[in-house]
């Protein structure tokens, strides 16, 4: 099932999340449904509270950006409860866009390579080392589960700049090719 993706200016997306636990009801049908919404919205994650769910939970299928960053390739992840223990002192300068902030896109500083622990969905634990652009797309959910935003990288003049695009994310005025949930509605 398509689930509605909360915008900007939804307070869950303010919100630290909580743990999942093993007997979480219909965690196998939620993830399903996660990757059935980001796909429909073209994404190549999407974390819980993106739908509404307060929940340390992020889906993550990085396959369709192989071409350009090969470690992408086969890059398929479901984490639930992660933990990044690691991140490299360098740094790489990216854009980044986001489906609860469509339409906007900006250059956002990330650690090159990070480590990471999370459970599957089988909750089976990884302890992983990701480097180069899968890196970047796992810490960019990653913060969606702190309660941050990628726009929260960025300077005040750019956030300034994009003031009324922001707003209009709000309002729910923009065009949006996925169904959505925005403060207004």
């Amino acid at each position: 099932m398509i689930l509605p993706i909360y915008l900007y200016g939804q307070p869950v997306l303010r919100k630290e999340t909580e743990e999942v636990s093993g007997d979480y009801p219909g965690l196998k049908r939620l993830v399903a449904d996660m990757f059935e919404t980001m796909y429909h919205a073209e994404g190549i994650g999407l974390a819980a509270p993106q739908v509404g769910l307060s929940i340390r939970l992020l889906v993550i299928d990085a396959g369709v950006m192989a071409s350009e960053f090969p470690e992408c390739k086969g890059f398929k992840r479901v984490m639930i409860n992660p933990d990044i223990i690691e991140r490299s002192e360098e740094e790489t300068l990216s854009e980044e866009g986001c489906l609860s902030l469509p339409g906007l896109h900006e250059k956002v500083p990330r650690a090159k390579e990070i480590r990471i622990r999370y459970m599957d969905e089988d909750f089976v634990e990884h302890d992983e080392a990701i480097g180069g652009f899968a890196a970047r797309v796992v810490q960019h959910e990653y913060e969606h589960l702190e309660g941050h935003v990628f726009i929260d990288h960025i300077s005040a003049i750019r956030r300034q700049l994009n003031k009324g695009k922001l707003n209009n994310i709000i309002k729910g005025t923009m065009n949006c090719s996925y169904r959505i949930k925005a403060v207004g509605k």
